[in-house]
């Protein structure tokens, strides 16, 4: 497998949202303390974005991501792949999205190639790049067909952090009223395994414990209250134990998340969006981490939008894209810098 022993490829992500802004803050902030980044995109916008926003921050174009480790201490670096035109802060044009997604290409390319040790993405908007003929449903799923079209196994699931507290949702962006029909016991299994095998490996744990969310109030109480939780979330762990993993439930979802329960547990498998998602806003809203598990590299971003009422405003908060840099850098030095 190829070794990457070079820095994080940022991409730029929507040029009208606040993926430049955040970009331009974390640099300001992790510049003499972080493994060095470069930003895949336009250095154009970046540079109008920092002065729009008063930030000391020189924007550097480079050549390769190789010299991005020994112009990061100065200046941004960024492989320069220029818009057709200026991004206006707050009004997203479809007629960007070709750049956009090219930006996520060659970072996966660089990564596959070892010439990044992780990948970053600053928010995209996916209504421009739909109107642009993306047939996608967003990153994961595209970043997952990248790595399959170059002939690597795929099977993403989507993890969110604030610090060490971890949930991934079993279902994600359906309705409530479809998520019933769409749990299996194939779906639980295969994603606690992608959860259980990534996790040692990107946290350095020779075992990883996880904690399985039942779906209905009480987690079905015995069948009273439904019997997804006996038909469904139990064989699930029960194959899963038979396998050697650390893993309990079905549990209650209303007493997972206090603060003793989750020093009980590594990770937390959800059964729906909201589920998964509402406990880790409400422990830590500006920190959190989207990881992508299951992909033959390492890819963090922000959990958040690109919120265009704050493009270059000065008001977006960086932390979450600080996160999410200081994750990838974990992640990676832990992982030895190598694609599975």
């Amino acid at each position: 497998m190829p070794v990457a022993t070079t820095a994080i490829a940022v991409t730029l992500g929507e040029p009208a949202g606040i993926g430049p802004d955040i970009i331009l803050a974390a640099y300001q902030a992790l510049k003499t303390a972080a493994p060095a980044f470069f930003v895949i995109g336009d250095a154009r916008t970046l540079s109008r974005r920092a002065g729009a926003m008063g930030l000391d921050v020189v924007v550097e174009s480079i050549d390769a991501p190789a010299a991005a480790a020994e112009v990061f201490p100065n200046a941004l670096p960024v492989l320069d792949r220029p818009l057709a035109g200026p991004a206006t802060p707050g009004q997203p044009d479809s007629g960007a999205a070709a750049q956009v997604i090219g930006w996520i290409d060659e970072a996966v390319r660089l990564a596959l190639a070892g010439k990044a040790s992780a990948i970053v993405t600053a928010p995209i908007n996916k209504d421009a790049l739909y109107r642009a003929g993306f047939r996608h449903q967003g990153h994961t799923d595209y970043l997952a067909h990248l790595a399959r079209a170059a002939g690597y196994e795929a099977c993403p699931v989507m993890m969110l952090s604030a610090g060490s507290f971890r949930t991934v949702p079993a279902t994600i962006h359906i309705a409530l009223k479809d998520v019933a029909a769409a749990l299996t016991r194939d779906l639980i299994i295969t994603q606690a395994r992608v959860i259980a095998s990534d996790l040692r490996r990107l946290l350095g744990l020779d075992e990883v414990r996880i904690a399985v969310a039942g779906l209905n109030p009480h987690a079905g109480e015995n069948g009273a209250m439904g019997t997804e939780e006996a038909e469904i979330i139990a064989p699930a762990i029960a194959q899963l134990k038979a396998e050697g993993l650390a893993i309990e439930g079905p549990l209650p979802a209303d007493t997972m998340f206090h603060e003793e329960a989750r020093a009980s547990y590594d990770v937390a498998l959800c059964m729906y969006h909201d589920q998964a998602l509402i406990p880790v806003k409400t422990i830590g809203f500006h920190v959190g981490v989207n990881t992508t598990l299951g992909l033959p590299f390492i890819r963090t971003s922000p959990d958040h939008g690109t919120a265009f009422a704050l493009a270059g405003t000065g008001h977006a908060n960086p932390q979450s894209m600080i996160a999410a840099l200081t994750l990838a850098a974990d992640f990676s030095r832990r992982a030895g810098g190598s694609t599975r």
